[in-house]
Order: structure tokens, then sequence, then C-alpha cells
């Protein structure tokens, strides 16, 4: 093979290199600053919900029991693991999406306007390549984001109330292995359903060049569809919208566990995905990288 036929064939990726970029993208990641203050602010809310129940129920009353608050609420005075479930339901309408809307905004549109979005791709990944490694990275910030969440909220919820069997929201009676078991299950469903979000906030980052602004803009759809999902006179659109159905890990703690719900928001969550990644590679591939 002559010097000039040698240099058109394509250098093939070794598998390493792929773990190799993978893991540098993860490493840069959760050393951000802005990575660690988010995972802050999440590892807070389940501190804050705990001393304000332990504060209200003080006197022995028990708590009053308002339906202003999640479902799962008013029984962490009886059991600290349903701290677990109330602090991933106060987390996932905003808290838990925002975080991930900020990683997976900035994901491309932040290597664009710090200038090395170029030097990216001249190491042999290729852009597709570097946008699964991104979406892979956002993906694993959603499960860390969700299981710091968990684990904080178990860490208080054993600190200031009791341990022990627990009672699910059908009545029946299940042991606390079988209900860690089960918060566990449900960290897992939490950070699927923002799977979504990851490849919308991507989609959003391949269209700027700006971190600032697709961060923002991830962060300003998420608050909109909330509001839309509000909206009585929206019914027919509600079941279309990614947040509809995030609510629906509560029935994990039924028995026998209610279904329907929970995989029609893993589906959307899959359809959401498929969706906005391909759009976020289409337009990636496509692009012409100035920065």
């Amino acid at each position: 093979m002559s010097q000039a036929e040698a240099a058109v064939v394509p250098r093939r990726t070794s598998p390493l290199w792929t773990f190799g970029l993978l893991r540098s993208e993860l490493v840069t990641t959760f050393r951000r600053w802005r990575t660690l203050a988010l995972l802050a602010v999440l590892a807070a809310v389940p501190i804050l919900v705990g001393i304000a129940v332990k504060l209200e129920t003080s006197d022995g009353s028990g708590g009053r029991g308002g339906g202003g608050g999640p479902a799962f609420i008013t029984q962490i005075t009886n059991n600290g693991l349903f701290l677990v479930f109330t602090a991933l339901a106060a987390t996932l309408p905003f808290f838990l999406p925002m975080a991930i809307g900020v990683v997976a905004g900035d994901a491309i549109a932040g290597e664009a306007s710090s200038g090395t979005l170029r030097y990216l791709l001249v190491a042999p990944a290729g852009r597709t390549r570097l946008l699964l490694t991104k979406y892979a990275t956002t993906i694993a910030f959603c499960l860390i984001a969700t299981l710091v969440v968990a684990v904080s909220a178990l860490a208080v919820g054993a600190l200031l109330f009791p341990l022990g069997d627990l009672t699910t929201i059908s009545g029946t009676r299940i042991s606390f292995a079988e209900g860690l078991g089960r918060a566990l299950l449900i960290a897992l469903v939490v950070a699927a359903s923002l799977i979504g979000v990851a490849a919308l906030g991507l989609f959003i980052s391949t269209l700027t060049g700006s971190g600032i602004a697709a961060m923002a803009t991830t962060v300003g759809l998420l608050i909109t569809v909330q509001i839309m999902d509000q909206i009585p006179q929206l019914h027919a659109l509600q079941p279309y919208f990614f947040s509809h159905y995030w609510l629906s890990f509560a029935d994990l703690m039924r028995d026998p566990v209610y279904w329907d719900d929970l995989i029609r928001n893993l589906g959307l969550q899959a359809l959401y995905a498929a969706v906005f990644g391909s759009a976020a590679w289409a337009r990636f591939t496509a692009k012409d990288i100035t920065a």
C-alpha cells in the first residue's frame, strides 16, 4: 500500500480508547464545582424535609397529615424509610430534572463556548462516538443524582425516625429488607424517568454554541412543560408530556404492584430519548464546528 493510500484509510478506534474517553468525560463532569454544587443541593433536600417533619411532630401529634405534600410524608414518623420515597417525590418535579438539564445542556454547547470541541473532534473519536459518550455521561449523572437523594434520605430517616417493617399504600405489611429493595427499585425508576430530559437537553446543546443559553433553554422548557401538565384544558395532550407519569413510581409501593403507568412512563421516556437522541445526532453530525 502506498503512502497516499494509507493516508486515506480511516484509523480504527480501539475499544480501550472509547472507554478512556468515557472515563475522562465522567471524571471531568463530576469534578466540576457546578456538578458538586448540584449534588449538594439534591442531598440537602431530604435533610430539610426530615428536619421539618421532625420539628412538626416533636410534640407527639404525629403531624397534621394535610394534603399539601407528597403522599408518603404522613408515614415518615412511623418509618424513616418513607423519607426516601418522599424525598424522591419532592425532587423529581423540579430539582432532579433541573440538575439533569444543566448537565445535558452544557454537554456540547459548553465545549463549543470554551473552545475545546474542535480539539475533541481532532482525536480519533468521531462525532457519533463523542455524542454517545456525552449522553452516557449524562445518564450516569441521572443515576448518581437520584442515588444521592435516596442515600441522603435513608441516612436522615434512620437518624431521626424509627426503621422497621412498613405498610404499603395497599395496607399490607412488608419487611424492612423488602422495603429497602423497593426503595432501590424506585430510585432506578426515577433515574430512568430522566433519560428523556437528558436527550432533550443534549439536542438543545447541539443547537447553540453557548452553554449558558443551552442550560437556560432546557430548564425553561422543563418549567413550561410542568406548567402545561397542570392545565386541565390540555388533558388530551398531557399523557404525551415527558413529566406526566413521573410520579407513577409510587405504584411500586402497592401490593400487588400496579405496572400500567410505570410501563407507560418508561415507554414514553424511551420514545423521547429515541426522538431527541436522533435529532441531536442528525444536528451534530452535520454541524459546522468552528469553536
